[in-house]
């Protein structure tokens, strides 16, 4: 078919014309029913809206902690007081014997009678015992450190006795500490012990010095 004819076709033109005639009408139909302002509302009707909260989960527990074990302490063991022992008071300065060496007696001999026989010489004397003080510096604090003999309390002694004797040389040294008599051999080794702390001055020569020593536990 040839495309002009079809464009010069009146039927198309009326066609088209009376669709458009129609559509007017149905605009001006709404307009007049007020079916237009009826969509308009609708249109405009307010939208509900919902806010949705967002579902917090709940936190976890808390992380519970055990207390920790109580401590076992042992008990102090039970205080146990000492067994009061009463000192006896130091005794007073020992009084000390010198013994020195008395020169021998000089003898004179008579020449008798060609008959006569001499006479003997004289034994010598005895040595003579001299009383003196020996002064120790130290002797206060040594017999104040001094208690009553720990082996004497084991063995259940209550008291005891002893004599020491002892050399001090011409410079105060103290040297031959040796017991004399005790009543037990404990005593007498206690006592040479403190005799041998002593520290004393010296003579100017060599004595023997004598010190008694007297126990009591109270």
């Amino acid at each position: 078919m040839d495309f002009s004819r079809r464009q010069a076709d009146p039927r198309r033109h009326v066609t088209g014309i009376a669709v458009v005639i129609l559509l007017h009408l149905i605009i001006l139909y709404a307009l007049v029913t007020g079916l237009a302002k009826k969509v308009v509302d609708v249109v405009r009707a307010p939208i509900e809206t919902k806010v949705i909260e967002e579902i917090k989960k709940p936190p976890p527990p808390a992380e519970i902690v055990p207390p920790p074990p109580p401590k076992m302490e042992a008990p102090p063991p039970p205080y146990i007081p000492p067994p009061e022992v009463q000192i006896a008071a130091p005794p007073p300065a020992p009084t000390i014997t010198a013994v020195t060496q008395a020169p021998p007696p000089t003898t004179v001999i008579t020449p008798q009678a060609p008959p006569a026989a001499p006479a003997p010489a004289a034994p010598p004397a005895p040595p003579k015992a001299v009383t003196a003080a020996v002064a120790c510096s130290n002797y206060s604090a040594v017999m104040g450190d001094a208690s009553f003999p720990g082996e004497a309390k084991r063995k259940n002694l209550e008291h005891g006795t002893a004599t020491i004797q002892f050399t001090l040389t011409a410079g105060g040294e103290v040297t031959d500490v040796k017991t004399l008599n005790a009543s037990n051999p404990i005593f007498g080794r206690y006592s040479e012990q403190i005799v041998q702390k002593y520290k004393c001055a010296g003579q100017g020569q060599t004595i023997t010095v004598t010190v008694p020593f007297s126990y009591k536990l109270e």
